[in-house]
């Protein structure tokens, strides 16, 4: 995850991939997709019409969603989930897997759409959070309330003010809200979302609202689509107790069955957090495809139910960004 509003880490991605775009520009480095082979899954999350990054730095805009599924078609070979498991894979390019994380109602109104203009496969990862009554996950209150929300809140019998970065931390600690509240269940995170929630009214539904049932359903319909779990809550699944968990997994499955009536294989850890007991319930649960960002170690990859993915950089051009994409890796 990229920091929120990070000026300096925006200039070096776009200064440290200058070569590439002058390379593509003069011809130099536009072989280089041809040759590549392999596959990849590309992590996004949200997709909006206006600034990308008036919150976090999780979006990327329309125009440019729709530039890069313009260059995934030209150069590579776009599959879908379950391609990528069964290796249902081009021999003469390199293999792309777009995923979409959180659940973002801007995934079926502006996504969805140009996957099926452009007949590109994806995979989305939603909560079940619409089952609990509310329209928003307890990160993105956070990050809206960051910028238009109160210089100091009381939770859990601590003062959180506002640092230098707009961000809530404990007054006595210094400790981040959002890293306090990442390590707690559901419950203490409804706190502080029932605390901050009328601030998301100031802020575009475009970066916050999350998919309703019937939107869930109707994307599920669509030939391009996939659905996957994220989680009931979005709750950090290595860090909850044994209970919590195996609610996690369960009723989350359950909640996406009955709404796509399809069933539901996949997952994929929220903050790509896991462990190994995660891994095992998540098994024990009926899930046979699981998604993180990074393993946590060599042994991972030889797991064939647990996949990485790539996030996409926001900071980058599309050129470099396919470049990423093939290498597995930013500069």
């Amino acid at each position: 995850m990229y920091s929120s509003g990070n000026t300096v880490t925006r200039l070096r991605s776009r200064v440290g991939g200058l070569s590439y775009d002058i390379g593509w520009l003069i011809g130099s480095t536009r072989s280089l997709p041809s040759k590549a082979r392999g596959a990849r899954i590309l992590l996004y999350h949200g997709v909006c019409k206006g600034d990308p990054f008036r919150y976090n730095t999780l979006f990327v805009n329309h125009k440019t969603f729709e530039s890069q599924l313009r260059l995934y078609k030209k150069y590579f070979n776009l599959v879908s989930l379950d391609d990528l498991y069964a290796r249902r894979f081009s021999n003469d390019r390199f293999n792309i897997c777009l995923s979409f994380d959180d659940g973002f109602s801007n995934n079926y109104r502006y996504v969805l759409p140009l996957l099926e203009q452009y007949q590109v496969p994806a995979v989305f990862f939603i909560t079940a959070i619409r089952n609990e009554g509310y329209d928003v996950l307890w990160n993105d209150v956070l990050s809206i309330a960051h910028k238009y929300g109160p210089d100091k809140i009381g939770f859990n019998d601590e003062l959180f003010v506002k640092g230098r970065d707009s961000r809530y931390q404990s007054a006595q600690s210094g400790k981040k809200l959002a890293e306090i509240l990442r390590g707690y269940g559901f419950q203490k995170k409804a706190a502080v979302l029932n605390l901050l929630n009328r601030f998301r009214l100031q802020a575009d539904k475009d970066y916050w609202m999350q998919m309703t049932t019937e939107e869930i359903k109707l994307l599920s319909s669509s030939r391009w689509a996939t659905i996957g779990s994220h989680g009931y809550y979005h709750n950090d699944l290595a860090m909850i107790d044994a209970g919590a968990l195996k609610e996690e997994l369960v009723r989350s499955k359950q909640f996406l069955e009955h709404v796509t009536g399809k069933e539901i294989k996949a997952l994929a850890f929220p903050y790509g957090s896991y462990s190994a007991t995660v891994i095992n319930e998540a098994t024990a649960a009926g899930y046979t495809q699981l998604l993180t960002t990074d393993f946590q170690s060599p042994e991972d990859a030889a797991n064939p139910l647990l996949k990485e993915r790539l996030t996409i950089n926001p900071f980058i051009s599309n050129i470099n960004q396919l470049h990423a994409n093939i290498a597995g890796h930013y500069r």
